[in-house]
């Protein structure tokens, strides 16, 4: 006992009896029922109020415990996937990459109106990231299923001159399941006239939607025209996130 019950002269008669009134009252009575006796009351608040401390210590240790065990998964040495954060992925055009970029037999038969797909991104800089996802060769390929925000930004410099100063400039997110062919998620469309003495006509695309993917699905991103400004990470942009819906 703590070193108030101590102080109560051990020993005595009356505590004795004290604890043996104690030790005989039912479950669930009150202290007040007890005794009459002061001194047998003080005893026995005294006793409820350390076995109270004790237990309290008890579940607050097992509480911290148990907390730590969730917090850090100790039988795979990982931290959990909340704390390694949600898949999201933001890819830049790399710069001087679009003489690469085109038609491929990886994408697919894709339309005549978004038939280059661009394979080459940015994918570990300043201005990009991949986390929980995979990227390669110019897919996004999912690992965990959900709702995901997927968007994506071209900004297009064409050469103007001529009769051909207002091309059909067109942006498309594809979406690609396993063993499937790619399907066109969202389509982007801009025709514009330019001055015929105009250097350069530029035009930014974004488009942005959610949709619902499975584990394996890849995303990619194909255009129209590779009349593109590759030397702006900040301009020309494709990624998706997760969302929990």
């Amino acid at each position: 006992f703590p070193s108030q019950l101590k102080s109560q002269a051990p020993g005595s008669m009356e505590e004795l009896r004290c604890l043996q009134a104690l030790n005989q009252q039912p479950e669930g009575s009150s202290l007040e029922e007890l005794s009459s006796n002061q001194g047998c009351l003080k005893l026995a608040s005294t006793m409820k109020a350390y076995v109270t401390t004790v237990t309290e210590n008890i579940i607050h240790r097992s509480a911290v415990k148990e907390a730590w065990r969730s917090y850090f998964n100790t039988s795979e040495g990982q931290l959990p996937p909340k704390i390694a954060g949600k898949p999201s992925a933001h890819l830049t055009l790399r710069p001087q990459s679009l003489a690469q970029d085109g038609r491929s037999q990886r994408f697919g038969n894709l339309s005549q109106s978004c038939r280059h797909a661009i394979t080459h991104w940015g994918h570990s800089s300043l201005h990009s990231h991949v986390q929980n996802m995979t990227y390669r060769a110019g897919r996004l390929r999912v690992e965990q299923p959900g709702k995901y925000y997927v968007y994506s930004q071209i900004y297009f410099r064409y050469r103007g001159g001529g009769r051909d100063s207002g091309p059909q400039l067109v942006q498309c997110i594809q979406w690609q399941p396993a063993h499937s062919p790619p399907v066109v998620l969202l389509k982007g469309v801009g025709t514009k006239c330019w001055a015929p003495e105009a250097d350069y006509g530029l035009h930014a695309l974004y488009q942005g939607g959610l949709f619902e993917l499975k584990a394996g699905d890849e995303l990619f991103v194909s255009v129209s025209s590779l009349a593109i400004d590759s030397n702006d990470a900040a301009a020309s942009y494709f990624g998706a996130f997760r969302l929990n819906l």
